[in-house]
């Protein structure tokens, strides 16, 4: 399902353990035309520092509670790589966050994502689509 990203701002993060935060904005690449990260405003936990996450980590949007969850944990989170809020993304930042969180390069491919032309999984009946995988791959990540 897509959602707008303007009516997503605002929305909690919820992470394996708990809340980290809200989406405070969305990086959109206007190239593809696609959500390239949402940017968490962490409060007090992380001050200082600009969050990305990738549409990689999304796993679903529940509108009715306003959350988002996000399949990473705050240990991840916490020690991905940082990202200078004064400078734009850079290919060396998002080569260290890829690789850090041992994800696909989303240019390295012939599609919107890379290899994987559309960034969704089938949620089989009784799986945990919020469980720890190592290549999450979200619910929803189309433009948002």
């Amino acid at each position: 399902m897509l959602h707008n990203a303007k009516k997503l701002k605002g929305y909690k993060l919820d992470s394996l353990e708990g809340e980290i935060g809200k989406a405070k904005e969305f990086y959109f690449d206007d190239r593809h035309w696609t959500i390239r990260y949402l940017v968490a405003d962490t409060g007090n936990w992380l001050t200082g520092r600009q969050v990305l996450i990738s549409p990689y980590a999304l796993v679903s949007v529940i509108k009715e509670q306003h959350h988002i969850e996000v399949n990473l944990t705050k240990k991840q989170i916490e020690e991905s790589p940082s990202l200078n809020s004064d400078q734009p993304v850079s290919r060396q930042f998002e080569e260290s966050y890829y690789g850090y969180y041992d994800w696909p390069m989303y240019w390295d491919g012939p599609y919107i994502w890379g290899r994987i032309p559309l960034l969704r999984e089938t949620v089989k009946n009784g799986e945990n689509p919020t469980k720890e995988r190592k290549h999450g791959i979200p619910i929803c990540a189309a433009p948002v």
